[in-house]
């Protein structure tokens, strides 16, 4: 049964395609108030514990095992995030309802009726002594959804703009876009996956360069250029042309993708600067396809895309004269979006009260999300 008010300190943590590490927030809700940030923490990846997640993306032996050390691992990183969140916003354990946990996505495949997102929200309940939820995808996946994306309800409620129409873009590892009509208004709302963020960027910039993690301010990018034929053959991708609701992830948009890359555009800054390129594009085309926006309703960006000046500035160029806004400008910083988007569909799990859009993510109606783990 829903409740009335779960009014309260909510944590939300995000670690996301890139895998470097957890956006930690702790936000507060009040209801008919804007959402307050109390603070907000990063903690990073170990290298090792980076290559064990990106290794469970493809099968392998000892999975289970390797599976169940990894989310401890997490959940050890976790609690390091809400201990840090719990000093920077002078609180304690006792202020905080509930933490809204995403896990670590290593294989996505609704097509197949499943997503993995490793996670053990029982250890992370044990050290912290909040009550933990999490497992938010799969609920919608069972109602034969994509189980992504699930930020655009928080798009839509705390994030669109109050009198017109308002796109939010995030360029993480992969890209994806929320349509809000005004906020509030769930109607005529519409999010997808575009495709690649910054992961095949990434991915071709360590293939490159081992010791480089990413194309750092967009430098490499802007040392090469664009075979025609390249970028063509890359966009010829079916991904690009079906239709929303879709998600995707680096099952299809990975390493063997940005090796794809490499060999078309040769290996050199031309790789890199057409992986920008195709994340470019990818946008462009998608706004245009299959979004309703009139053209000065603002693209408001957040993500690690939003801190690489080339790919900004090329992206600004392919949607004018839309307006381009850095989520940062408008509300906080904008890493921390997608935590605080975790923090409010806990709140939604607590309030008995549904965390999907069908429209987003193809289900066959509004669900109550995630599970909860008590304290």
């Amino acid at each position: 049964m829903a409740k009335d008010t779960a009014d309260g300190v909510y944590f939300g943590l995000m670690s996301g395609t890139s895998m470097d590490g957890v956006d930690g927030i702790a936000v507060e809700f009040a209801k008919g108030k804007a959402p307050v940030v109390r603070s907000q923490a990063f903690v990073g990846f170990s290298e090792g514990l980076r290559d064990a997640l990106f290794a469970l993306q493809q099968p392998g032996d000892n999975e289970i095992e390797r599976e169940a050390l990894a989310a401890n691992a997490l959940a050890a990183r976790y609690t390091v995030c809400c201990h840090e969140l719990l000093r920077s916003g002078n609180l304690s354990a006792t202020d905080v309802r509930a933490i809204g946990v995403h896990g670590q996505t290593v294989r996505h495949r609704p097509e197949k009726g499943y997503t993995k997102q490793i996670n053990n929200p029982a250890l992370l309940a044990e050290m912290m002594h909040i009550d933990v939820i999490a497992d938010f995808r799969s609920r919608d996946v069972a109602a034969g959804g994509q189980g992504a994306p699930l930020v655009p309800l928080a798009d839509v409620m705390l994030f669109g703009h109050p009198e017109r129409g308002r796109l939010l873009l995030n360029i993480g590892g992969m890209a994806n876009v929320t349509w809000v009509p005004r906020r509030g208004e769930t109607k005529g709302a519409l999010a997808f996956d575009i495709g690649p963020g910054v992961a095949v960027i990434d991915a071709v910039t360590r293939t490159l360069d081992p010791e480089a993690p990413y194309d750092v301010d967009g430098e490499r990018a802007r040392h090469g250029r664009v075979p025609a034929k390249a970028l063509a053959a890359l966009l010829a991708d079916p991904f690009f042309d079906e239709a929303p609701p879709k998600s995707t992830g680096r099952e299809r948009f990975g390493q063997a993708f940005a090796d794809r890359v490499i060999a078309l555009a040769g290996a050199g800054n031309d790789a890199v600067t057409t992986a920008t390129a195709l994340t470019v594009e990818a946008i462009g085309r998608a706004l245009e396809r299959w979004t309703p926006a009139a053209p000065e309703d603002e693209l408001v960006i957040s993500g690690g895309g939003a801190r690489n000046p080339a790919l900004v500035e090329q992206l600004a160029a392919r949607v004018r004269p839309r307006p381009v806004r850095r989520f940062d400008e408008l509300f906080f910083d904008g890493d921390a979006k997608e935590a605080v988007a975790f923090a409010f569909l806990g709140l939604q799990t607590i309030l008995g009260r549904p965390g999907n859009l069908p429209g987003a993510t193809g289900a066959r109606g509004e669900r109550v999300l995630g599970n909860v783990t008590p304290a």
